[in-house]
């Protein structure tokens, strides 16, 4: 499928971001490997063993031990102590064991880390001061992961991020001018697409028509909901479905990710979708000095994989 796309330039669906899809590229002669070496340490600070109780904030048990863990992060960046970087951070443990990262849970088991991510949302949203809550997940030496152990984190704050304040400037000029949602109208639009990867009654996955990084993917709930503490059950079992279908075919490619969502206590007429961005692919010249991304990998030829 690759041979038959010509390179093209590609606008974000809403914010004033251009891709530059180059299926050639990927074949481009390379005489540099880059390797990464991870060694596993004896002494995880996110291994049962080893939590220190005090910094447990919320704990999601069953049968009487804990299986997904909220703690303090103890090298915040943000603090409620500091009106100059007013916010709070945590620790989200995915799960006891050290060796099993999100792609190895079951569905089940994914579902229980969203509920701990919808929880703390919840509880971090009733400080008045915070207007901006982030759930995401590093994974991978090159996504900025610093330990092993499977975990995600919560960085939440009293200012919104230029890009998620434009985002939001940009949706809500759509919605005046086109009486509806703009990712309501793109859910819709792509599921009649190459780029869609997977859907049911209550979610739904797409390869993004200007995609940023080698296999992205956006996953969306089909009702217009405002942030993950809003999702039924069903929606939080699809979510948890489209995830493990992805993060398993990230892992065949050893593939370093981040994912994320943006939630903003102010905006109840977001609509809520999780963004997964592959760390395959580095800034260059181009991108550093343009702005402009360069993509081998096109969202068409990405989506049909997921589907494989």
């Amino acid at each position: 499928m690759t041979k038959d796309i010509k390179s093209e330039i590609r606008k974000a669906y809403l914010l004033n971001k251009y891709v530059i899809i180059t299926p050639g590229r990927a074949k481009r002669p390379r005489d540099v490997k880059e390797e990464t070496i991870i060694k596993r340490s004896s002494e995880c600070p996110f291994c049962p063993e080893n939590i220190n109780d005090e910094n447990i904030t919320d704990q999601i048990k069953i049968n009487g031990k804990w299986r997904v863990l909220s703690i303090k992060n103890i090298f915040p960046a943000v603090t409620l102590d500091n009106d100059k970087a007013y916010g709070t951070q945590e620790v989200i443990i995915e799960n006891r064991d050290h060796s099993k990262e999100m792609s190895d849970l079951n569905e089940r088991q994914i579902k229980n880390v969203l509920k701990m991510y919808a929880k703390r949302t919840k509880e971090i949203s009733k400080n008045e001061k915070i207007d901006y809550v982030l759930c995401f997940k590093n994974q991978g030496s090159k996504a900025g992961a610093s330990i092993i152990h499977a975990h995600s984190q919560i960085f939440a704050s009293h200012i919104l991020p230029p890009d998620v304040h434009e985002e939001l400037g940009l949706a809500t000029s759509y919605k005046i001018e086109k009486h509806s949602c703009p990712y309501c109208d793109i859910i819709k639009k792509e599921m009649n697409s190459p780029r869609k990867i997977w859907e049911n009654k209550f979610a739904c996955a797409i390869a993004p028509y200007a995609s940023e990084y080698h296999y992205e993917a956006w996953i969306f709930t089909k009702r217009h909901i405002d942030n993950i503490t809003n999702c039924n059950e069903q929606e939080l079992d699809s979510l948890a479905a489209a995830l493990k279908k992805i993060l398993v075919k990230l892992k065949k490619l050893d593939l370093s990710f981040n994912f994320y969502m943006h939630q903003v206590i102010s905006d109840k007429n977001q609509h809520f979708y999780i963004k997964i961005q592959p760390r395959d692919s580095v800034c260059a010249g181009v991108e550093l000095g343009s702005g402009l991304v360069i993509n081998s990998v096109p969202p068409e030829v990405a989506s049909e994989y997921y589907r494989e």
